[in-house]
């Protein structure tokens, strides 16, 4: 199958100058600036999405609108984000080995390569996998953090073509791959990584970072049912002893 996409009177193949053919014509600023927001920038935003939806889940657990249950199911989808990247990108490594399909430019003269270095096969796309894998591991915690994401996810896959390292189906399939990752193993995950969290939420330190003043003040709470001989202040002394 290393022959995809090799004709020029492929539409793949015409979409992937058309696209590209925008970088020959934009000026040198701009290319620097899409060589690292598609390499690095548009993925990370994605990551840094899903950590300001984690401070919220952890803000509304502080405030009292969500219980202790609701923010281990909300961290456990959050957490979800970046293993299923990481599954998807394996699961990549076999289809890249069976399809082999070169780079666009090692087949095709003519583009505007904006990142050297890309000797691997092409499809299926790892940044746009990993990208919509996370995007809609988030839109499952979050719906309007999840659009956002997916929008960038995107963004990312096209700025692959841009930069003329990908195809368009490879762009395309990596979405496809993502996406199917992302939703197909969702309650495999769901039913691993809650009682994970929710195991980790008990853990001195570990259950602070993730669930927050939730885990404080359920530990709080059990000092408070269960205090020691020592802190139980004797017939009618002072009880400002006592563990807040």
């Amino acid at each position: 199958m290393a022959g995809l996409a090799e004709s020029g009177s492929n539409p793949d193949v015409g979409l992937l100058f058309e696209i590209n053919g925008l970088a020959e014509a934009a000026p040198t600023w701009f290319d620097r600036t899409m060589e690292y927001v598609g390499e690095y920038g548009l993925p990370l935003a994605i990551v840094v999405m899903g950590l300001w939806c984690l401070v919220r889940v952890r803000r509304l657990g502080r405030e009292g609108v969500a219980d202790r249950r609701s923010v281990v199911a909300s961290v456990a989808a959050i957490a979800w984000m970046p293993v299923a990247a990481m599954v998807a990108v394996i699961v990549n490594i076999p289809i890249r080995g069976f399809v082999e399909r070169p780079r666009p430019f090692l087949t095709h003269r003519g583009l505007e390569v904006l990142v050297e270095g890309k000797e691997d096969y092409s499809f299926v796309s790892d940044h746009a996998t990993l990208a919509m894998a996370m995007a809609v591991a988030l839109f499952l915690a979050h719906r309007k953090f999840g659009v956002v994401a997916i929008v960038l996810a995107v963004l990312a896959g096209l700025s692959r073509v841009y930069m003329g390292v990908h195809y368009p189906t490879d762009v395309a399939g990596g979405f496809a791959l993502g996406t199917a990752v992302a939703l197909l193993l969702s309650p495999v995950a769901m039913a691993v990584l809650t009682p994970l969290v929710g195991w980790l939420g008990r853990v001195p330190g570990i259950g602070r970072l993730l669930l927050g003043d939730v885990a404080r003040d359920e530990d709080r709470a059990e000092r408070t049912a269960t205090p020691s001989s020592g802190d139980r202040p004797a017939g009618g002394g002072d009880a400002r002893g006592l563990a807040a």
